[in-house]
């Protein structure tokens, strides 16, 4: 069932690059990235967290590249997974070189660390070579020297600015398959770097806050920060950093995206808090129910609702709906219309049989 949104997002009209098959931006739809924390050597344990970043629906993943072994291992990492790998290189050239030729579709750089132009120029011949993009990565926590002297301390100013240098740098190489991100750990300086920097380019933007934390504090962090770029139509990746299990970035990626109706992807849950007027334990019920639920890509609604008060009105814009009733049973709604009753005890079951249904109608109307 496909509700008109309250309010549809404007994006901003960038340019559209290829990160390996996936279309960055232009009309393409916002993607999600995570970036693997194993040892990126040990081909095994990064091939083994990358297909589960890819599972949970990750459009693209970031590899480390400290040293030569680990670009190396690239090449056997590639072989293993469909999603675009970004090779990411802070200081040594010859990294990125090496990354490019083992297969990476896009190197996260900042030309000013690298530094020698020469060796910039060996970069870009090699991208160009080896059909690769690249990520302008600027961070607060990194600017160059001359740029902290000027400004005294890391702004929006200082990252636009260390941008645009970045830019012309690429661009006097006759290379223009790039995106550009302005990173910083407070939401409110990385809010007003991007949308600062929206105005002076047309190049994709990679959406971070960087450093945000744990999950909990770098959930709440990256919302904020990424909703209100996104709601302004600023952004075309994005990245969650989170101190935490890479899948969970992508599961938070994907649910900011979903909430802003940006992306469709899986079981969408409506569910409510839950109080005294609860026919069924909600909050257990819908935990099993996302659990249940997680291999199912096609998009589907479902509220779950413990009482009557407001489960009718949220059913009645759902797929699947559920609303408490009186002693143990409870009303089953199907396309936002009023079905049958079904008992508490085997309301799960009966969920998630309906739901696997609904995504197996959908995808053979496609």
């Amino acid at each position: 069932m496909n509700i008109r949104p309250f309010r549809e997002i404007i994006r901003r009209k960038t340019k559209e690059i290829n990160v390996g098959h996936v279309k960055v931006g232009g009309d393409n739809p916002i993607s999600v990235q995570s970036m693997t924390n194993t040892i990126t050597k040990n081909v095994k344990e990064t091939v083994n967290q990358i297909q589960r970043i890819e599972q949970e629906g990750a459009d693209i993943v970031r590899v480390s590249c400290p040293d030569q072994d680990s670009t190396k291992a690239l090449k056997d990492i590639i072989k293993h997974t469909s999603l675009p790998i970004v090779a990411d290189i802070h200081f040594h050239y010859k990294r990125a070189i090496e990354a490019a030729e083992s297969g990476a579709a896009c190197l996260r750089i900042n030309p000013g660390n690298i530094g020698d132009r020469n060796k910039i120029k060996e970069i870009i011949s090699a991208a160009k070579n080896n059909n690769c993009a690249i990520r302008i990565g600027v961070n607060a926590g990194s600017l160059e020297k001359d740029l902290l002297e000027k400004y005294r301390e890391p702004c929006p100013e200082a990252l636009v600015e260390s941008a645009l240098r970045n830019i012309g740098i690429i661009e006097d190489l006759d290379f223009y398959e790039f995106k550009v991100s302005v990173k910083s750990s407070d939401v409110f300086l990385s809010i007003e770097a991007y949308k600062q920097l929206s105005k002076v380019t047309h190049y994709p933007l990679h959406l971070g806050i960087t450093e945000a934390g744990t999950f909990l504090p770098g959930s709440i962090k990256s919302s904020i920060g990424f909703g209100s770029l996104l709601l302004n139509g600023i952004g075309d990746t994005i990245r969650v950093s989170l101190s935490d299990d890479p899948v969970e970035e992508i599961k938070v990626g994907n649910e900011i995206l979903k909430s802003l109706n940006l992306r469709n992807r899986g079981v969408k849950i409506i569910s409510c808090p839950s109080c005294a007027r609860q026919a069924f334990d909600v909050i257990k019920t819908v935990k099993e129910l996302e659990n249940r639920l997680a291999h199912i890509k096609t998009p589907i609604s479902l509220s779950i609702i413990g009482c009557v008060v407001n489960g009718p009105g949220e059913a009645a814009q759902t797929d699947i709906g559920i609303t408490g009733g009186g002693k143990g049973n409870n009303m089953l709604y199907l396309n936002g219309i009023e079905s049958k009753k079904i008992s508490s005890d085997d309301m799960i079951s009966k969920v998630v049989k309906l739901v696997e249904e609904k995504a197996e109608e959908i995808e053979k109307d496609q």
